[in-house]
């Protein structure tokens, strides 16, 4: 019994000793405190969510108010999908485990979009008041082509509502309801958004009004096939058909964009979805409201992304900004001077980070006004003061297409400088021009790009149409030299690096 207390004693002192020792060991690194994993963080003056995981309540509750339902029908097109007939439940598969719910779901279902036979039907969408006296943003492809248009409020209001105007181009619609006081959304500064912050959309997807989902900002400035004008914030926020017009939040509750379109393999969201930043919405908004269309600025040029090696080819420290491969004819471009191989860099002091931001800096812009290019040509910065036009569409990207095989003149078998891995072979079309057209490829003009049937137009921004000119300027070209080439009715720029 003795040995036990003994025992027991020992391992008292010893607990002692091991808590003293922690307490000496936490006064040694200035811990003589507990430490609590998570800091609480107080709310801050601007009404940002003053939170590590922010709550999203506060904002609906806060910003719900401001954003609408829509539907939209053609003119004399019978609704479907109604409440009162019920869902069409013959989409669903045999025994898929939805059906029994939305058979129990359908007396109180929310009217869904339901294409007629004929081509026509009810399309829904979402939007959001941006002025007391009724003016709604909108997406254009929620509302085109629609002659009758509902808009519903979140208080369950229902109003008529007119089509100002809409741009295609931009997808933005411009709506107006016959209403006075009511909530407005705060518009924010998409440039102060940042990859990783918090937003939000409200909306109706699949017709489920006020609908809340969250995530964060993905990437900014993203340019989609055939979107020459919208830098698109993506975001992973859950977005599904009846989400489109909507808006999407930051925490402060100011709208930042508009929820517009998503990448899906499925027709349903993919973790992928991207909105117009609210100032290119709010310039086109403004525009249909004064004048009822949308004017673009516009240069009349075409051209592609500077990589990394085009760069070093062209001299600059860095990859960025427009690469010019062509000039349109009576274009502004033309009249101001600017020249094939010119690099933009920036537009009234905005530098142009990639080639997708210049025609939207310059759409931003209206037509008839003088900006001022900072323009990177033969080594040397040069300002280049333009005055757009408004033929915004010939502001192109380059997308280059599969080169059309050349017809081999018989006798000519080309020629290959060393180090460059080209054959070319001299040309001669129906006009008497000759042409350099590249009949094989290995080494460095391979790893450039270059392919059979591509005609070489430019080595070092010097004009070459025989052998001659070609080894001349390849011989003055340094070590890393672009290439104008000709593929099919494109023009692009390659690096051919010949060390």
């Amino acid at each position: 019994m003795k040995t036990n207390r003994s025992q027991a004693a020992l391992i008292i002192a010893a607990s002692l000793l091991t808590v003293a020792g922690c307490d000496k060991i936490n006064s040694f690194f200035g811990k003589n405190e507990p430490q609590e994993m998570v800091q609480r963080v107080e709310p801050k003056k601007d009404e940002t969510v003053g939170m590590l995981l922010p709550d999203f309540a506060q904002l609906v509750d806060k910003e719900g108010q401001t954003v609408v339902n829509i539907q939209a029908m053609p003119n004399g097109a019978a609704k479907r999908g109604s409440s009162e007939e019920g869902m069409d439940l013959s989409q669903l598969p045999d025994g898929d485990p939805f059906s029994e719910f939305f058979k129990r779901l359908v007396p109180n279902m929310p009217d869904m979009p339901q294409e007629e036979e004929d081509g026509s039907g009810l399309n829904f969408g979402s939007g959001f008041i941006i002025s007391p006296d009724g003016y709604i943003l909108t997406n254009t492809h929620v509302v085109s082509g629609m002659g009758n248009i509902k808009v519903l409020l979140n208080d369950k209001r229902e109003y008529s509502a007119k089509l100002i105007g809409s741009d295609r181009q931009s997808d933005v619609a411009l709506l107006k309801i016959d209403a006075k006081d009511l909530p407005v959304v705060k518009i924010g500064n998409p440039k102060d958004l940042k990859p990783g912050e918090w937003v939000a959309a409200i909306g109706a997807p699949f017709g489920f009004d006020n609908s809340v989902t969250a995530g964060i900002v993905s990437a900014k400035g993203r340019s989609l096939p055939n979107e020459n004008y919208t830098p698109f914030i993506q975001t992973d926020v859950a977005i599904n058909p009846g989400n489109s017009g909507g808006p999407l939040f930051n925490l402060k509750g100011q709208v930042v964009g508009i929820n517009s379109q998503i990448y899906s393999r499925s027709g349903g969201f993919m973790g992928i979805s991207f909105a117009i930043p609210i100032d290119v919405a709010m310039n086109v908004a403004n525009q249909l409201r004064t004048t009822g269309k949308v004017q673009r600025g516009q240069l009349g040029v075409i051209i592609q992304e500077v990589s990394y090696d085009l760069a070093q080819s062209f001299g600059l420290d860095k990859a960025s900004g427009a690469l010019i491969t062509k000039i349109m004819p009576n274009s502004p471009a033309a009249a101001a001077g600017l020249q094939v191989g010119d690099i933009v860099r920036s537009v009234n002091g905005e530098e142009v980070r990639a080639s997708s931001d210049l025609p939207v800096m310059v759409g931003a812009i209206a037509p008839g006004k003088e900006v001022n290019l900072e323009v990177w040509r033969k080594g040397e910065k040069i300002n280049v003061k333009v005055k757009l036009g408004s033929m915004g569409e010939q502001t192109e990207s380059n997308t280059a297409s599969e080169p059309e095989a050349k017809p081999q003149q018989p006798g000519s078998e080309g020629f290959t400088p060393q180090g460059s891995g080209l054959t070319l072979r001299p040309q001669t079309d129906g006009d008497g021009k000759t042409h350099l057209v590249v009949i094989g490829v290995s080494g460095a003009a391979e790893r450039a790009g270059l392919k059979r049937g591509d005609e070489v137009l430019a080595v070092n921004n010097l004009n070459v149409a025989s052998e001659a000119d070609f080894r001349s300027a390849l011989s003055n070209a340094g070590k890393k030299v672009p290439l104008l080439v000709q593929r099919g009715e494109d023009t692009l720029f390659m690096a051919l690096n010949l060390q």
